[in-house]
């Protein structure tokens, strides 16, 4: 069994906000499920299409104390643990630790089993977590009943300050959170993990200040573009041309939690979530 996968954010609101955006079936479906159904301490239930095989809730309580709780989730097949604890940070502030065990990487990257979404699931509902505490408009969630990967998003930043966040390789790396080289030319590469760790993907399409699109293989080809508006910038992104039978949700949910740290990083000098 693999360690589990652990992520914290900071949430700059008190403990006792972020326990009824928790803990309320109102908020919790703004923020993580289509549907929710709370009674704590006996039930915390959470489905519908935004959620992995959320057809029906596949979830029960196994433990809960107010500050921590610790759910049974049965998913692809498997009963996981998923444990969420809030804790204090000052008075106005307050750190959400997740961990979820049955999660492998080699899953992600496959696509072998929908346990491999778990990372980017819960790094995006997470990042819509705080966003909704500090009171920000959310990011798209994934509808896993469908293979239609589009979207849009307003952000408070000028044009050109948004296509250099998204093109230029320091500043990739430092919002997404993982190192990212960029050779921006069409018929460059765009690498994750560096060029050292590999060649990267071919960058298929680029309008400078405007659009790039990079050819991902059987991930299909992940486009974005942008345009201004009223002083904001207007973007808009779409995945196409993967296998349908065996949608890339992994990748469509790291893409969108991605957009929720590039949305902090234009419009807040205060922009990272994560804590160590």
């Amino acid at each position: 069994m693999t360690e589990p996968l652990v992520l914290q954010v900071r949430a700059k609101a008190g403990i006792d906000e972020v326990r009824q955006a928790l803990t309320d079936p109102k908020a919790l479906n703004l923020w993580l499920g289509e549907h929710s159904n709370v009674d704590l301490p006996g039930t915390f239930e959470f489905w519908g299409r935004y959620i992995p095989e959320g057809d029906t809730p596949h979830q029960r309580v196994v433990g809960y104390d107010g500050s921590t709780l610790t759910l049974a989730w049965t998913l692809g097949g498997e009963e996981t643990t998923t444990e969420i604890t809030l804790t204090p940070d000052g008075d106005d502030a307050t750190v959400v630790k997740l961990s979820q065990t049955h999660f492998d990487y080699a899953d992600a990257i496959s696509g072998a089993n929908i346990r491999g979404v778990l990372q980017t699931f819960w790094s995006l509902a997470l990042a819509n977590l705080v966003d909704h505490v500090e009171g920000r408009e959310l990011t798209t969630r994934p509808d896993f009943t469908s293979p239609v990967f589009e979207g849009e998003v307003l952000i408070d930043g000028p044009i050109d300050q948004v296509y250099s966040a998204l093109t230029e390789s320091e500043k990739a790396s430092a919002w997404f959170g993982f190192p990212i080289e960029i050779d921006l030319r069409k018929g460059g590469r765009f690498a994750m993990g560096g060029f050292e760790a590999g060649p990267g993907v071919e960058i298929v399409d680029l309008v400078e200040g405007r659009k790039m699109a990079t050819d991902w293989g059987p991930s299909g080809i992940s486009s974005w573009e942008l345009a201004e508006s009223d002083g904001k910038t207007r973007l808009t992104f779409v995945m196409s041309g993967f296998d349908e039978a065996n949608p890339p949700y992994g990748a469509w949910t790291g893409w969108l939690s991605g957009v929720a740290a590039l949305r902090r990083y234009v419009e807040l000098p205060d922009w990272s979530i994560w804590a160590a």
